[in-house]
C-alpha cells in the first residue's frame, strides 16, 4: 500500500550531470537580477489589487454608486486575472517567458489610463479587467522563471525572495492607494500604475533574458519535428489548456486549500475601509491605507521564513529517506499555518471587531492582520513551489491552472464579503472563513499521507528527479 515513506522516484545519486549544467547557465549575480525583475514585475498585479481597494468609498462617491457594485471590480478583477494567468502560463511555456512579458505589460498600461479615466461604472469594469489581465502574468511567469533557474534545494528560498518582494504590494499598495485617494485623487494612484507599467514593459524588453531551460520550449520541439519544413508563423495556444492538468487530484486539491487560505486574506482586506474605516472612525483614507500595512509586512515576513523551512524539510525528508525525493515533503510547511497561523487570527479579528470599541478593539485587529499575514505567505508559499517541483516542465502552467481556479474561486468569495458581513456580521462571516482553512489543513494532511497513490490516479506527467 503507498504511502508517506513510500519512494515517488529515483535516488538522488542517480541525477545526471547535465541538468546540473542547465542551471549554471546564468551566475549568481544574474540570477538576482533575473529575480529582482521578476519580482518587480510580480509586484505590479499586487499594486493593482492593493490600490483599489481603501478607494472603493470614495470611487462610488465620484461614480454615484456603491461600494458593494464598485467592488464587483475587485471580482471582475480577480476574474481577469485568472485568465491573464492562463494565458501568460499556456505561451510562455511554448514561446518562453520574454514574449508573454512584453505582450502583456502594454495591456496593463493601457487598461490603468483606461481606468484613471473612466466616467462610469461600465467603463470602469472594462478597464478593470484590461488592466488585470495584463498585469496578471507578472505572478505566473515569476515562479516558472524561479523553477527555470534554480535547482531543487534552491528553489523553496529563491521562492521565498520572489514573494516577499512581491508581497510588498499587500504592505505599501493599500497605503499609496490611500494617500492618493486622500490628498489628490484615486485617478491619479490609476495613471502611475500605468506609468509603472511602461517602465516594467522598458525593463523587461532591454534587460530580460530568456530563461525557459534549452530544448523545453514548445517551440523548439515543434522546429526539431518539422525540421527543414518549419516555416516561422504563428501557432495558437489553448489558453484554457492548464486546466486540464487540474485533473489531478493532487493539483486540484492544492489549487483548493490555497484558495481557502487565500480567501482569509480577501475577507479581511477588501472590506477594511469599513470593518476599520468606519467602525473605528477613521476617515483619513491615508491612515486607512496605512491599516493594510500590518498584513503586508505579515507575508514580507513570512515568505523567506517559509522559503528556508521547506527547503530544509525536503532535505530533511530526503535524507531520511535514503537520498529519495517524495514531492510532498516540501508542503509540512505549510502544516502549522494553515492550522494555526492563518484561522486563528481570523476568528480573533472577528469577534473583537464586532464587540470591542475604541483604540483596544483597533490595535488588537491590527496585530491579528499582521500574524494572519504572515500564515498565509507560510501556507502558500511551499504550495506554490511544490506545484514547481513536482510539474517542473510545465511549471508556470501548473502555477496558471492554480491561479486560474482560485482566481474564480476569488471573485465568487470577494463579491458575498459584504454582503455577507451586512447581513451576519463579521465574526460569522471570519468564522465561516476559518473553518474553510482547518478543512484545508485536513486535505493537506490528506495529500503529504497519499500524494504518490493520489498522483497515480491521474498522470499529468510529473516530474522526476532527472528532469528536476
Amino acid at each position: 500500500m503507498a504511502s508517506e515513506e513510500t519512494p515517488l522516484l529515483s535516488s538522488e545519486n542517480d541525477v545526471l550531470e547535465d541538468r546540473e549544467a542547465v542551471y549554471r547557465r546564468f551566475s549568481l549575480a544574474r540570477k538576482r537580477l533575473i529575480v529582482l525583475m521578476v519580482s518587480g514585475c510580480g509586484l505590479i498585479p499586487l499594486f493593482v489589487t492593493g490600490t483599489f481597494t481603501p478607494s472603493i468609498p470614495q470611487i462610488a462617491k465620484d461614480l454615484n454608486s456603491t461600494g458593494p457594485i464598485v467592488n464587483l471590480a475587485v471580482s471582475l478583477s480577480a476574474f481577469a486575472g485568472s485568465i491573464g494567468g492562463l494565458v501568460g502560463g499556456s505561451y510562455s511555456t511554448f514561446y518562453g517567458r520574454r514574449p508573454v512579458y512584453t505582450f502583456t505589460l502594454p495591456l496593463l498600461v493601457f487598461g490603468s489610463i483606461g481606468v484613471a479615466t473612466a466616467p462610469n461604472i461600465p467603463s470602469l469594469l472594462f478597464w478593470r479587467f484590461l488592466q488585470a489581465l495584463g498585469a496578471a502574468p507578472g505572478l505566473v511567469l515569476g515562479a516558472g522563471v524561479i523553477g527555470d533557474i534554480y535547482k531543487l534545494e534552491e528553489r523553496g528560498r529563491a521562492m521565498g525572495i520572489f514573494f516577499a518582494a512581491c508581497l510588498l504590494g499587500p504592505a505599501l499598495a493599500p497605503l499609496a492607494g490611500g494617500s492618493a485617494t486622500h490628498y489628490y485623487s484615486w485617478r491619479a494612484m490609476q495613471g502611475t500604475l500605468g506609468a509603472l507599467g511602461l517602465i516594467a514593459f522598458c525593463v523587461m524588453y532591454f534587460f530580460f533574458p530568456e530563461t525557459s531551460q534549452p530544448g523545453a520550449r514548445g517551440i523548439d520541439k515543434l522546429r526539431s519535428e518539422e525540421g527543414p519544413k518549419w516555416k516561422e508563423r504563428f501557432i495558437f495556444i489553448n489558453p484554457l489548456r492548464p486546466m486540464l492538468l487540474l485533473r489531478s487530484p493532487n493539483l486540484l486539491l492544492i489549487s483548493l486549500i490555497s484558495s481557502a487560505s487565500l480567501m482569509s486574506v480577501f475577507v479581511l482586506l477588501v472590506p477594511l475601509a469599513y470593518t476599520i474605516g468606519v467602525r473605528y472612525e477613521i476617515s483619513n483614507q491615508a491612515i486607512v491605507g496605512a491599516c493594510f500595512l500590518p498584513a503586508g509586512f505579515g507575508n514580507m515576513i513570512g515568505a523567506p521564513v517559509v522559503g528556508r523551512i521547506s527547503d530544509r524539510t525536503v532535505v530533511k525528508w530526503r535524507t531520511k529517506r535514503g537520498g529519495v525525493w517524495y514531492p510532498e515533503d516540501r508542503l509540512r510547511a505549510a502544516l502549522i499555518p494553515f492550522a494555526i497561523t492563518v484561522p486563528i487570527p481570523l476568528l480573533i479579528f472577528g469577534i473583537v471587531n464586532q464587540y470591542v470599541d475604541g483604540t483596544p478593539g483597533l490595535v488588537i485587529c491590527l496585530i491579528c492582520l499582521f500574524i494572519n499575514g504572515m500564515g498565509v505567505e507560510m501556507a502558500f508559499g511551499p504550495c506554490a513551489a511544490y506545484l514547481v517541483d513536482v510539474l517542473h516542465s510545465r511549471s508556470a502552467e501548473s502555477i496558471g491552472a492554480n491561479n486560474g481556479l482560485r482566481s474564480v474561486l476569488m471573485a465568487a468569495g470577494i463579491a458575498i464579503v459584504l454582503p455577507m458581513i451586512n447581513t451576519f456580521g463579521i465574526a460569522i462571516t471570519n468564522a465561516a472563513c476559518a473553518i474553510l482553512v482547518w478543512i484545508a489543513f485536513g486535505t493537506l494532511w490528506c495529500i503529504i499521507k497519499y500524494g504518490e497513490r493520489m498522483r497515480a490516479w491521474v498522470d499529468v506527467g510529473f516530474s522526476t528527479v532527472e528532469n528536476n
